[in-house]
């Protein structure tokens, strides 16, 4: 519960900070963090060539998310988020999860969902659309 938690006020803080920036674009920004948050699984495997593999083409995966959510559509950036949630769950479930900090999965998908639906919210929005 705590990591949820930290996982919430970490998301809000992120969404409450790059609220200031009013000329930054936003998909750029969040596109940056998308892309970084998939490289981070790399790094706790690093000793498991299996999960260091699968972290990888995870890590490209999230990476083309945000490219395209950049670049092409902001959907893309909300899928990514969500499916990046979702991978959070289910990555300890398919792989050690000693690889990981304690609710690591719990942080980050709590973090991931409240992006993602910050981001549905702002395509909303701007689009003047409620469904």
């Amino acid at each position: 519960m705590t990591a949820a938690l930290i996982g919430l006020t970490s998301s809000l803080t992120t969404i409450l900070l790059f609220g200031f920036f009013k000329r930054i674009d936003k998909n750029t920004l969040y596109g940056l963090i998308l892309a970084a948050i998939g490289f981070l699984y790399v790094g706790f495997a690093w000793t498991d060539i299996t999960i260091v593999t699968i972290n990888i083409l995870q890590a490209v995966v999230f990476l083309l998310l945000a490219y395209y959510g950049i670049k092409k559509n902001a959907n893309f950036l909300i899928a990514g988020y969500f499916l990046h949630g979702l991978w959070d769950f289910m990555y300890g479930r398919l792989a050690s999860s000693a690889l990981t900090p304690p609710d690591y999965d719990w942080f980050c998908l709590t973090y991931d969902f409240v992006i993602g639906a910050y981001l549905v919210w702002l395509k909303i929005k701007s689009t003047g659309h409620t469904q």
